[in-house]
């Protein structure tokens, strides 16, 4: 290839833009949907666009003008820039939405349960769906078209002023009114913006709430009331998004203006100079001059717009920043496998709080369950029974006191090091979507054989091998597909498997029949008789053979003996709630014993 008058052989050149247009046109296609490509959007194209056009305007052939050679440059820098700041803009923001939305799961994961108590469950969605939505897909989007319409601003009053030099002095008047239209639009604009979002969170509310209550709402014809507030939800969050499209109504009535001042004082320059500027020069700055009004709109558009989807950033990071549960592990402080070995509970002076700032529910608890002793846990509705599981697990914090297990403050320990070696059958049997086998030992530690034998001794061995897939079984959602007492059974085989030393009942058969009642108690009785069993009653039946029993009251330890002594003391809390259950007997190991005890609590009931 020679060069002379920096003018190209015309079949070389031909043959290599043929060349570079069509892997040019195969990359577009390919990138197209996934890197937004619009190439009259990207900042460099103006540039080199307006380089292009001046050559044109100063006159010349026209096939002389394609094949000049700093234009064949020009247009190979177009192309190239095109498709790096394609690349780099979407990768850019793929990944940074990325990390942003691994470390908000993180955390959301991993906040305690105070945070889910005052956060509604259509907030987090909103968040995890809509914003999540705006940072992977609508704002680098946005965040193109702005770095394009800016620099596209840019270099048309690069134009004009080298066109018209005078026009300079107008830049600065003109800019000043640009500057103060374009903030009070955005500040506004955000405000607008952050106003729709939260509008919207209510209507992700309702719904899931509708849906999760579609059974009771339909045995109760409420389907109008429902639909009319989903309908009112909705109205408001419209409201709140028509201001929006008022405010872009004003703004473009304004930026009209300024876009007119430009083309007028461009026009005028343009007239004043023709005896000085080429007609090319003046055709140039006044074609740029025309496109200065919408190039302005989208500028200002796509400045608001990157400010306020930039919201959705901020909140998806607020997320991330959300305080956490302690740490899952600490290694120093990691007990062995074998611990607990004994299995003894201690509560020492223990406070707990549900949040920062709410009153206390438990008042400085006290007592100690030795190893293997089985405990039961009675106290009116709010007496605090629930909140001693709680702060065993750690799942709400002490605000004062600690527990020791085997002399260990949990305190101390990780969260996974300690809610491991515990097991508790909980009152709302939890399963999750998968087969029965994943149910029952979901970390597959577990042979088959093993699996048998717990199902065999929560007599749940005849039901699985009457399914066609046995452990294989697939479970539904929550365990749709097995009735109430079919999915305790399988908690008690699920706890049976890990046969921790701590077991924990927390009103484990208040939603069962009777007869699944009896199975479960026959069974714990029989496969955790060296282990220590914390039983929340709801039945005062269940725990009348254990070794001892807690009575809680409004938050505090008001009774801490034998079942018996209390039946004997017809002043206790216990005996008035064993009066007011209408228990008529005890187990038959303790029926000569303490006949005399329930025939004193029949005749007061008489």
């Amino acid at each position: 290839i020679h060069v002379m008058d920096n003018i190209l052989p015309i079949s070389i050149l031909e043959c290599l833009l043929m060349i570079c247009w069509c892997i040019f046109k195969y990359i577009i296609q390919f990138f197209k949907k996934k890197f937004f490509l619009r190439s009259q959007h990207f900042f460099f194209l103006p540039l080199c666009k307006q380089r292009v056009l001046y050559n044109f305007s100063i006159g010349g052939n026209t096939m002389r003008i394609l094949l000049n050679y700093e234009n064949s440059v020009l247009i190979c820098v177009c192309v190239i820039m095109v498709l790096v700041t394609s690349v780099i803009i979407f990768i850019g923001s793929l990944e940074a939405a990325r990390i942003l939305h691994e470390i908000s799961l993180s955390n959301i994961l991993k906040c305690p349960m105070a945070f889910f108590d005052v956060t509604p469950v259509g907030r987090v969605l909103n968040r995890f769906s809509k914003d999540i939505d705006i940072m992977d897909n609508r704002l680098p989007m946005i965040f193109k078209i702005w770095i394009a319409r800016f620099f596209g601003v840019i270099a048309t009053l690069v134009v004009i002023s080298y066109s018209t030099p005078i026009f300079i002095l107008v830049i600065v008047p003109i800019g000043i009114i640009y500057y103060f239209i374009q903030r009070f639009y955005v500040a506004t604009s955000r405000q607008l913006k952050r106003l729709e979002s939260v509008s919207r969170s209510p209507i992700y509310s309702h719904f899931g709430e509708s849906i999760t209550g579609a059974p009771t709402i339909r045995a109760y014809s409420v389907q109008n009331r429902f639909i009319n507030e989903s309908e009112g939800k909705v109205d408001f969050n419209q409201v709140c998004y028509y201001p929006s499209i008022i405010a872009n109504r004003w703004l473009a009535v304004r930026l009209e203006m300024v876009g007119n001042l430009i083309i007028f004082f461009s026009a005028l320059f343009a007239v004043l100079g023709r005896e000085t500027l080429s007609p090319g020069l003046v055709g140039l700055s006044v074609s740029y001059a025309l496109q200065i009004t919408q190039t302005l709109n989208w500028l200002v558009r796509m400045t608001s717009d990157v400010e306020t989807n930039i919201v959705a950033v901020e909140r998806i990071k607020e997320y991330g920043e959300t305080k956490q549960e302690a740490p899952w592990e600490i290694e120093r402080t990691t007990p062995n496998e074998s611990w607990p070995e004994n299995g003894e509970v201690v509560f020492k002076n223990y406070q707990v709080r549900y949040r920062e700032g709410l009153d206390l529910v438990l008042h400085g608890i006290t007592f100690t369950v030795s190893g293997g002793e089985k405990v039961g846990i009675v106290g009116r509705t709010g007496a605090g029974k629930s909140s001693l599981t709680l702060g065993l697990f750690r799942i709400i914090e002490p605000a004062g006191g600690s527990i020791l297990i085997d002399g260990k403050d949990i305190s101390t320990l990780g969260l996974h090091a300690l809610r491991k070696r515990l097991t508790i059958i909980p009152q709302d049997p939890v399963l999750f979507s998968g087969t029965l086998r994943i149910n029952l030992d979901p970390f597959d530690e577990r042979s088959d054989n093993e699996i048998w034998q717990a199902l065999e001794h929560a007599h749940l061995k005849s039901f699985v091998k009457g399914l066609q897939n046995g452990l294989e079984h697939e479970v539904s959602e929550g365990g749709e597909n097995l009735s109430v007492g079919q999915r305790q059974l399988i908690c008690l085989a699920r706890a049976l498997l890990r046969k921790t030393k701590v077991l924990i009942l927390d009103e484990a058969t208040a939603a069962v029949d009777l007869e699944t009642d009896d199975l479960i108690q026959t069974t714990i009785r029989r496969e955790f008789k060296d282990c220590t069993v914390l039983t929340i009653a709801h039945r005062l039946n269940t725990i009348m053979d254990s070794n001892r029993v807690i009575v809680l009251d409004r938050g505090l330890l008001a009774e801490f003996d034998t079942p018996e002594a209390l039946l004997q003391n017809k002043s206790s809390i216990f005996h008035g709630m064993a009066k007011d259950a209408g228990i008529h007997f005890i187990p038959s190991g303790l029926i000569s014993k303490h006949l005399k005890i329930f025939e004193d609590i029949k005749s007061e009931m008489n």
